[in-house]
């Protein structure tokens, strides 16, 4: 594969015990062989972290409509990175928050409704008063007038009919 059709982008994490590299290599040169509208570069993460003196590593790749011009290898690695940062805190709010896992629901449609749900309970927790979304969750569950009148004010924006 010719040198510009392909970049490599390095990062190293130390903290809380452990030691990760992570490692994006993107390439251009799939583009014109993928059925996949729109895409831009295809790219390999892979993921070495050390911890307690074991070594683990985990390879995933990825399909991106972001262009070289948009986003090299090392963009790339910074966005997939806060993406899963993103991913994870909405995780911690609907599991620990919202108590997602111990939900004992799990048959029929009632598990996709419940995780929509928590998923529209998680926008009037954000930037309100409270010192957390734990204290928001506790506020609005003892005053329901007041959350009712934060999800008529949610609806609206999110186009939720």
């Amino acid at each position: 594969m010719p040198r510009e059709e392909r970049q490599t982008a390095t990062a190293l994490d130390k903290g809380h015990g452990r030691i990760e590299r992570r490692t994006l290599t993107s390439s251009t040169a799939l583009n014109g062989y993928l059925d996949w509208p729109g895409v831009g570069q295809v790219f390999r993460l892979q993921r070495e972290r050390t911890a307690g003196g074991r070594t683990t590593v985990e390879v995933v790749y990825g399909i991106t409509r972001l262009t070289r011009a948009q986003a090299g290898a090392g963009r790339l690695l910074a966005l997939v990175r806060g993406h899963w940062g993103i991913e994870n805190r909405l995780h911690y709010v609907r599991d620990v928050t919202l108590g997602e896992d111990a939900c004992r629901v799990r048959s029929g449609g009632a598990p996709q409704v419940l995780a929509a749900v928590r998923n529209l309970a998680v926008y009037p927790l954000e930037g309100g008063t409270a010192a957390s979304k734990a204290a928001a969750t506790r506020r609005l569950a003892a005053h329901p007038k007041e959350a009712g009148r934060t999800l008529e004010e949610l609806v609206p924006r999110i186009g939720v009919v």
